[in-house]
Parts: C-alpha cells; sequence; structure tokens
C-alpha cells in the first residue's frame, strides 16, 4: 500500500507536498499544495490569496497536476492489472466545463455524459482541441427522444436503462437501418454499499437499471431486433465506497450475466463495472488508492472470466470524483462572526449552499484551513455557515481552527465533485468563478456570474408590464 502519512505544521494543519508516488485520493489537499514564505497556502505554485485579490470569492481553484495524476493512475492501473484490454471513462456528472473535459481527453480518457448538455460540452472542448475518437457514453433513466437522437447523431454508445428506452431506440434506429445502434445495457446487480442512501445505485431498490429477473427478456429483446447493437453490460454499485468486496463481487454476477449473454447469441464485448471509489474529505477518512482499486477490480473481473471460460472482455470503468474532488479547492472571504456564550460560535462566509449543496443535501463533511494563517495555532473550535437565508446554511460543523478576522480566506478542500455541477442560484446569487492552477499560472476557466446573468433567462409578459 503506497504510504500517505500527512506532514504536519505547528498548527495542526495538515498539508502535503507532491509526491509522484501519492493517489490522489487519498490526499486532503491537492498534490502541489504548500505553505509559502508569507504563511499562505499556495496551490500550483499560485498563492491563494493572490488568486481571491484577482479573481474575487467565492472562488473554485484546480490543481492540473492532481487531475492528470490521478488520471494516469487509473490509465496505468488497468494496464498493469487487467490481463484484458481496459478503458477509463470520465463520468463528468462530477463537474462537466470544456476546460476539465479538454484536460481529461488529452489524457486519453473517454466520457460518462447523463444529458445533451453534457455531450454539447465534451464535443465543443473535443473540437476545441481537435481530438476525435474519443469515447462517449450516455446515461440517464428517463432519456428524452430529443436526447437519444442527439447522442445517436454524435455517435455515443447508448447505456440502456429500461424498456422504453429500448423501445424508442428501436423506432430511432428505423430512420438508419444500415447503421444499427450501439448500446450497453445498464443491470441493477443488487449489491449494497455502506455510502449515503442517495449515492446508492446497485441495490435492488434503485430507479436505475433492469432488474435482474428481466435479463433474459431483455437480451431476447435485444436479439429481436437487429437495429441495436448490444456491445456489453453496464453496473454501478455506488459512490464514495471505501470497501472492495462488493466491486469484486459485482464482478462475479456480471460475469455471469455476460456468459449468458452470449450463449443466448449476443456479441457482447465490453464490461463496464461502473465507478464509486471513495476520497479522503477527513483525517479519518482511509480509502484505498486508486491502484488498489484498480488491482481488485481488475483481478476480480479476470478471474471472474476465467472460471467461467469467456474471454476478457474490453473493461471500462468510469471514476467521477476520485479524478476531481481532490484537485479542488474553495475558496471564500470571511465575514460576520456570531458567538453564543456556552454553545457556539458561528463563522460566515460569502457562499454556502449554493455553490456546495453537499453538505444540506447529502450531510457530508469537509475540512478547511484558514489560508492566509497556515502556520497559526488552532485555537478555537467553529462552525462554518453560509450566507443564504436558510438555517441549514452549514457548511461545516463544529471545526477547529487559528483565530479568524473578517477579510481572511477560508479554504474548503476536496470540493471538485458535484459543487459546481450541483450550484444554483439561490437567493438569487450568481455561480462563482472556477480558475486553474499549473507551474505559477491561473487561467479562468468559469467566469464569475453577474446581476445581469441572473435575469438573462427571465421574461416579462407585456400584460404584467408598466409600459
Amino acid at each position: 500500500m503506497l504510504s500517505t502519512e500527512p506532514k504536519i505544521n505547528n498548527s495542526g494543519q495538515k498539508y502535503l507536498a507532491y509526491q509522484d508516488c501519492l493517489s490522489p485520493n487519498q490526499t486532503l489537499f491537492p498534490l502541489t499544495a504548500k505553505v509559502n514564505n508569507r504563511d499562505c497556502l499556495e496551490i500550483g505554485g499560485c498563492d491563494v490569496t493572490t488568486l481571491v485579490e484577482r479573481f474575487g470569492s467565492p472562488l473554485y481553484i484546480v490543481d492540473e497536476v492532481t487531475l492528470r495524476t490521478a488520471c494516469r493512475q487509473y490509465l496505468q492501473g488497468f494496464q498493469t492489472h487487467y490481463p484484458g484490454e481496459s478503458r477509463v471513462i470520465y463520468a463528468s456528472k462530477a463537474w462537466n466545463c470544456l476546460a476539465l473535459s479538454a484536460v481529461v481527453a488529452r489524457e486519453g480518457l473517454g466520457f460518462d455524459v447523463v444529458s445533451a448538455g453534457e455531450i454539447h460540452t465534451v464535443l465543443t472542448a473535443l473540437d476545441q482541441i481537435k481530438k476525435t475518437d474519443v469515447p462517449i457514453y450516455f446515461h440517464g433513466n428517463n432519456k428524452s427522444i430529443a436526447e437519444l437522437e442527439y447522442a445517436i447523431e454524435h455517435n455515443c454508445i447508448i447505456i440502456v436503462d429500461n424498456w422504453l428506452e429500448l423501445e424508442n431506440l428501436v423506432k430511432l434506429g428505423e430512420n438508419r437501418p444500415d447503421t444499427p445502434i450501439p448500446i450497453l445495457l445498464r443491470l441493477t446487480p443488487g449489491i449494497e454499499c455502506h455510502t449515503h442512501e442517495y449515492i446508492r445505485t446497485g441495490h435492488l431498490d434503485s430507479k436505475f437499471g433492469f432488474d435482474p429477473h428481466q435479463i433474459e427478456a431483455v437480451f431476447d429483446y435485444v436479439l429481436a431486433h437487429p437495429l441495436l447493437n448490444c456491445l456489453g453490460l453496464h453496473a454501478h454499485i455506488g459512490s464514495q465506497i471505501f470497501e472492495r468486496q462488493p466491486h469484486q463481487d459485482l464482478a462475479a454476477v456480471l460475469a455471469d450475466w455476460f456468459k449468458l449473454g452470449l450463449e443466448r447469441g449476443l456479441p457482447l464485448e465490453q464490461l463496464n463495472v461502473g465507478g464509486g471509489l471513495g476520497i479522503r474529505y477527513l483525517e479519518s477518512d482511509d480509502p484505498p488508492s486508486i491502484e488498489e482499486w484498480v488491482q481488485a477490480v481488475s483481478l476480480a473481473v479476470a478471474k471472474a472470466c476465467q472460471e467461467r471460460g469467456i474471454a476478457y472482455p474490453l473493461l471500462i470503468a468510469e471514476p467521477g470524483r476520485s479524478l476531481i474532488a481532490t484537485a479542488c479547492v474553495t475558496a471564500y472571504t470571511v465575514g460576520n462572526r456570531k458567538e453564543i456564550p456556552e454553545i457556539r460560535t458561528y463563522i460566515a462566509v460569502d457562499g454556502g449552499m449554493s455553490d456546495n449543496p453537499r453538505p444540506i443535501t447529502y450531510q457530508s463533511v469537509y475540512r478547511a484551513v484558514v489560508a492566509n494563517k497556515m502556520s497559526q495555532e488552532c485555537q478555537e473550535v467553529v462552525t462554518i455557515a453560509g450566507k443564504h437565508c436558510e438555517s441549514g446554511d452549514i457548511l461545516i460543523k463544529d471545526i477547529t481552527l487559528p483565530k479568524t478576522n473578517p477579510g481572511d480566506i477560508l479554504v474548503v478542500l476536496a470540493t471538485g465533485a458535484y459543487n459546481y455541477s450541483m450550484a444554483s442560484n439561490y437567493n438569487r446569487l450568481p455561480r462563482p468563478a472556477a480558475v486553474i492552477v499549473q507551474n505559477g499560472e491561473a487561467n479562468l476557466i468559469l467566469e464569475r456570474e453577474n446581476l445581469a446573468d441572473l435575469l438573462r433567462q427571465d421574461r416579462l409578459p407585456n400584460r404584467l408590464s408598466l409600459i
């Protein structure tokens, strides 16, 4: 197992300097994080406090080195541990934008998308970087006809979730009888993981995928409709998973179904095991490294195939959180302080649930530091409150930090996954900007919304106008 023991500075704040051997999902900070001679947090060679002065706050800061390192560890891991061919695709719902799509594609990954909007973003990025033949897999439990048409037009592989979708695809295939539509079938494996119920997707009581008792009927339907080209099977058991056994169990279940499909005459050649590897949000979290997860999955799939006498399929994994989460932090400016004697001290920041809805939605926990006081002693326990008109708008409850003052820069760690992608304009707040940093250079990848942006889609009917 790779060593990830963090270094500790005088205040007890933990940070990690960049080391090639580290697995990004096991670190609290981005790999390039360090404390500079101004006692400020530095990421990608850029002082975080200077970034806030330049770009404002709240501000998402993406470390390019961390993201690229995670991509490479996945690719290299499968090349090392899986005896057949493999493919890594980025679960872009974690954070889908032009710049991140470009980085991931340049590292050799494909894409998992769940809407026409995500497809459009990925295609635009690929066009701008002049990269073709990048595989795109289209997920979703209620894809519209328009979305399916758009995906088919742009050569996406459709991961079919239900009977209605199969029927719609057959109808759409009639418009192109000479080119069967490539699909994977998503099946519900009935495997439970110890994660939040909202991010468990493999158990039987799930809105995703065909139930196991439907498998033979689904196979027969596909065989009866040559307009569908069934390339393989897919299953996903959840997110933020630390256990390896469920993934090993999944390999056996999928291999049984794969063999059944082959025996019934389906030309199966791809096996998608989903993603779900967790990350370290707190010091107490202990996820497997990327390589350990890849090794466990690869060996389990290889063993399951060997035991059933089937050729190694193209093994596909679709990591999201473990690629992007640790690569990003969110910087806020500290504002109001409210002390309630013998109860709690609240520290308010200039963002909250609109830029990070995970604490109020999933009860998610995070670690934070004061970026301009990295070596100061942690003196008090405070609760980090957002600025929204909502009592539940709490980013972090009861965290130990140095004494803060208005204007200090608070940095919440590991905010790359499901923060910007789930951000909203609640209370009519503009969404924050995002920058990507490397070698002391910071580039804007998402502009900060302004007040005019908030009204861009608004329409006032003439009958309501005073004019």
